[in-house]
């Protein structure tokens, strides 16, 4: 089974997927250098109303989507189920942030940090996506999940 072959049989567009993980990984930056929690607010409130809600109400697919348009990026469709699946990592990588820095565990916060964020700038420079890569493997076990 190939990796571009359909799964759930919706697409995404990856490079708008890619500048959505860019942003967020700017902001998990952000929050590195200045501590606000908010920050991490802004990026868990953005993951739930790409998941549950409507991603046209999500600040950084709207800003992702503009700054395709501006650049005239190219579209490249992909399988939306596996990045469906790496956006909740991101939202689980977020809450435990937010969980870590309530608690003051500084050292399980960097290294979640430092996790999420290789993860989140291998999609947006290599076109690597872990979570999707992890999806595949699901798929192959469980051939129902998240259908």
């Amino acid at each position: 089974m190939s990796y571009s072959c359909p799964m759930s049989f919706k697409q995404i567009d990856s490079n708008v997927s890619r500048l959505t993980s860019l942003f967020v990984s700017i902001s998990v930056i952000l929050y590195l250098i200045y501590g606000f929690s908010f920050i991490l607010y802004i990026i868990a409130f953005d993951f739930i109303m790409r998941l549950f809600i409507t991603k046209d109400s999500s600040i950084f697919y709207m800003s992702a989507l503009f700054m395709k348009e501006i650049f005239n990026i190219k579209d490249k469709f992909v399988d939306s189920g596996a990045k469906r699946l790496a956006a909740y990592f991101g939202l689980i990588f977020v809450l435990i942030l937010l969980v870590c820095h309530y608690l003051e565990l500084q050292v399980l916060l960097l290294s979640v940090a430092a996790i999420f964020l290789t993860c989140s700038l291998l999609d947006v420079f290599l076109d690597f996506c872990l979570g999707c890569k992890i999806y595949y493997i699901i798929k192959k076990i469980y051939p129902n999940f998240m259908s």
